[in-house]
């Protein structure tokens, strides 16, 4: 198998790959096999390379976000024992730039569900609606587009076990399929006009539109809030409130973090998803001037 190589500087694949944010890839021959739209892709990391066979190398620079400045996107984390240690434990993690019907349609079936869920209802999805590709020995599922979910009943959807997300998947690819849902033109809203369009849609609250307006529309200002972000944020910036509402949550991230609360999102996640809680505890509490202001509020 013939691969191309490019230089991926300040990048890692793996915890990329792992970090909750897509969830197809498959570990594969010493790389892993996936695919990077409809086409079947092999990726596979040697240093500051990434070798690749199946796509362009622009299709490749792109999907893993390789022009985002990583060095300056991390100087810009707020300058606190918890972000220090999120961003030495995740350094070359890089957000992904996924096809928007692909993203919105897997964080829709995300909902109350773990990374290892996802995975098996997007394998679930692939399997049943999708098409199959070989790449490198390997056999991949390419994601079902809209209008085969949207000829789909609610029952097959069930059958890939997404529960009551069914519906919500279903009605949604409708939308998307007859137009009414235009997620390309979207990509021209400002923040605040496309969070309250993803929001119209069935099974989109505020998690799932910060998630899809990160992971596909590049808005790296986006802070999507789940069980485990709202528990870090709270163990570690509000320490000694009792109480803290999702509104002042939302304000609080929105604020604190800026213009790249995105990635400080992602990495506090990876942080805290995969490691242990006496761990978490060593690798960093809470900042002092934070503690603080909490103290004053």
């Amino acid at each position: 198998m013939k691969l191309s190589r490019i230089r991926t500087p300040d990048f890692d694949l793996a915890k990329t790959l792992g970090s909750g944010q897509v969830f197809h890839w498959q570990p594969h021959e010493g790389g892993f096999a996936g695919t990077i739209g409809d086409a079947a892709a092999f990726v596979e990391q040697r240093g500051d390379s990434v070798l690749f066979s199946g796509v362009p190398p622009k299709k490749v620079r792109n999907y893993f976000a390789l022009d985002h400045p990583l060095a300056e996107i991390c100087r810009s984390f707020p300058n606190d024992e918890a972000m220090r240690a999120a961003a030495q434990f995740c350094r070359g993690l890089r957000i992904i730039r996924q096809p928007k019907w692909e993203c919105l349609a897997t964080f829709i079936c995300s909902s109350m569900k773990q990374v290892a869920h996802i995975r098996q209802m997007s394998l679930a999805l692939r399997k049943r609606f999708g098409g199959t590709a070989r790449i490198a020995g390997a056999e991949v599922r390419t994601f079902p587009p809209a209008d085969r979910i949207a000829s789909a009943t609610e029952q097959a959807l069930r059958e890939c076990a997404l529960g009551y997300r069914a519906k919500n998947l279903l009605l949604t690819a409708r939308a998307v399929a007859n137009g009414d849902a235009n997620l390309e033109t979207w990509s021209d809203l400002p923040d605040a006009e496309l969070r309250a369009r993803l929001c119209e849609l069935p099974g989109v609250g505020a998690k799932v539109a910060n998630c899809v307006m990160l992971f596909a529309y590049d808005r790296l200002r986006a802070f999507p809030i789940d069980v485990w972000i709202e528990r870090v944020v709270k163990e570690k910036y509000f320490p000694l409130c009792r109480k803290v509402t999702s509104a002042r949550l939302r304000e609080f991230c929105s604020e604190y973090f800026g213009e790249h609360g995105g990635y400080a999102q992602q990495y506090l996640f990876h942080l805290a998803r995969t490691t242990t809680p006496r761990r978490r505890r060593l690798l960093g509490g809470p900042s002092r001037s934070i503690v603080r202001r909490k103290r004053q509020q």
